[in-house]
């Protein structure tokens, strides 16, 4: 039980930190500027690695958890307790959210801002990369010491500082999944759930083609 309020709490803070900069610097009219918003996705997930890291693994992110299951590294009979504790904590992020800001509108909601079938692509590569990091820092119930929040969160604070304008880059299901659901915005929302998925399992079978250990338990 621990270890689902820790992925349940790990992924609220960081739907409430990184939507509510989102929030804010509309709110403020840009006083927190783009920059800002990324660097508070990148931070706010190193500092929950490092919170919960020698907890749940930290994965505040239902891809991350599939493709650590499908690398071997993670029991598949616990990932449907850990999707659900993501998405019930990220539900409650975006439910706080708009109460505090309820004249908001999309409430950090992730929309394509090129064709569906770019972002889709672009969603996919930016998982990808991000997965490929985690994969290569992280034991999967537990992540390696230092290193795996900063790995971690540069990887995030990069592709939201370069991607954030396109496809709002979410690389996370939960994080997209909650905004929507609250503020009501549910279109488009199968690319950020369904790429991200897609995304993490090709980093897990490139880990598999290029590395002959450390990358699952039976490579």
């Amino acid at each position: 039980m621990k270890r689902y309020i820790a992925e349940l709490i790990g992924t609220f803070a960081l739907v409430f930190c990184g939507t509510g900069a989102i929030i804010i610097n509309e709110f403020t009219e840009g006083v927190v500027s783009h920059p800002g918003v990324a660097v508070t996705f990148g931070l706010i997930v190193m500092a929950m690695i490092y919170a919960f890291g020698d907890i749940s693994g930290a994965h505040i992110n239902p891809a991350v958890t599939i493709a650590f299951a499908f690398a071997k590294k993670f029991p598949w009979k616990e990932v449907p307790k850990y999707v659900i504790a993501q998405t019930i904590g990220a539900i409650a992020a975006s439910a706080l959210l708009l109460f505090l800001f309820p004249e908001n509108e999309l409430l950090g909601t992730t929309l394509p801002q090129l064709s569906v079938f770019k972002v889709f692509i672009f969603e996919i590569i930016l998982t990808f990369f991000l997965m490929l990091v985690i994969i290569n820092v992280s034991t999967g119930a537990k992540e390696i010491g230092i290193i795996a929040g900063i790995a971690i969160g540069s990887v995030v604070l990069l592709e939201a500082l370069f991607a954030g304008p396109i496809t709002g880059a979410s690389m996370n299901p939960a994080r997209s999944i909650a905004p929507a659901l609250v503020s009501g915005h549910l279109e488009h929302l199968w690319i950020y759930i369904l790429a991200p998925i897609i995304g993490a399992l090709l980093a897990v079978i490139s880990c598999r083609l290029v590395k002959d250990d450390n990358c699952c338990d039976d490579c």
